[in-house]
């Protein structure tokens, strides 16, 4: 089974090219690891063992200041688990919603150095992700 941790450069080309004036929302799904693997970041590893999930939160509590620095906004963090309607035995363990200004003010973000410095958080707590950039749009009717 193929997993998803970074955006691919065409990926991130393709966000781009869409031209989307305005906000985005990103909807994020995440599937946490049961124990956090600090493998790649020993830097911030903590005395013992931590689950994905106490990881994740690690993460969130570095980047919402980074975050609401930038213009943005963690507009929703929830608890996931197995679809009501979806593939039978898939789950997500947390879904969250985070708010842009703009593409380019997400990107930016993205790539701040001090964020940077924490996202090792986020490596060692994700098993596996999805990331979709959403655009408001008027209600029907």
């Amino acid at each position: 089974m193929q997993t998803y941790l970074e955006p691919s450069w065409e990926a991130g080309r393709d966000l781009v090219a869409r031209g989307i004036a305005g906000e985005v929302v990103m909807l994020n799904l995440l599937r946490l690891r049961s124990v956090a693997d600090y493998a790649a970041h020993p830097d911030l590893a903590p005395e013992r063992p931590i689950s994905g999930a106490e990881a994740f939160d690690r993460y969130v509590a570095h980047t919402r200041p980074y975050l609401e620095a930038s213009g943005g906004s963690l507009l929703f963090l929830a608890e996931g688990g197995p679809f009501l309607i979806g593939p039978q035995g898939e789950r997500w363990d947390r879904a969250m919603l985070v708010r842009q200004r703009s593409v380019a003010d997400f990107i930016a973000f993205a790539g701040n150095a001090a964020y940077l410095a924490g996202i090792g958080h986020r490596t060692a707590a994700v098993e596996d992700a999805r990331l979709l950039p959403l655009v408001s749009r008027p209600l029907p009717g």
